[in-house]
């Protein structure tokens, strides 16, 4: 971990996006050297802002449900390393979230992403993620990047977003949780025991 304090310290203390965001900077990130897991996701919302807790909200819950994980778990940065795209909540738009600050990614991803040599499964969640993750999804719907899962598993796998506003995605295509959670799950305890 002391190889990686200085960078996560950078990180807490960096405002490069600050004019930009209308709640200020508050990077929300979880990681450590030996993470098994990467969430790779979009950004912080506003719960998470305010509590300073990756994924401490609805689409937390959601999420921690369709992977089979307890809080503590979840939670531990020695199993579970939380990168979004971007590590502030970029603010609050017509329909949602605004998407995460395109500044975050180029100054801290590749930098953390290479002290994270442990990693046995990287779930990317969300379109951002996808479009950095698994460049060659290209413009395919969501439906279509997440069933076809298998040219990329087992170390790979897409995920729609979980938040409650997916609702609708989750109902239209219930494939998602009958087919691919079952065989998600394994996958999940797999890469922790590695």
């Amino acid at each position: 971990m002391a190889s990686i304090a200085p960078l996560l310290a950078e990180i807490q203390a960096c405002t490069a996006c600050a004019a930009h965001l209308p709640h200020g900077p508050r990077p929300v990130v979880q990681v450590h050297p030996s993470a098994r897991i990467l969430i790779a996701a979009q950004a912080p919302g506003r719960k998470v802002h305010e509590t300073g807790i990756p994924f401490n909200d609805a689409s937390g819950e959601r999420l921690r449900a369709w992977l089979g994980l307890s809080r503590d778990i979840f939670y531990d940065p020695e199993l579970v390393a939380i990168l979004p795209m971007a590590f502030c909540f970029p603010g609050t738009g017509r329909s949602g979230d605004l998407p995460p600050r395109p500044e975050c990614a180029p100054l801290w991803r590749a930098k953390l992403l290479a002290r994270l040599q442990h990693v046995r499964l990287t779930l990317v969640i969300g379109r951002y993620a996808q479009a950095y993750h698994l460049p060659d999804a290209g413009r395919l719907p969501l439906a279509d990047v997440v069933r076809n899962r298998q040219a990329a598993w087992p170390r790979t796998v897409a995920l729609p977003h979980p938040s409650p506003r997916n609702n609708l995605w989750l109902r239209r295509n219930p494939w998602f949780e009958s087919e691919l959670l079952p065989a998600l799950r394994p996958l999940v305890q797999q890469a922790l025991a590695a």
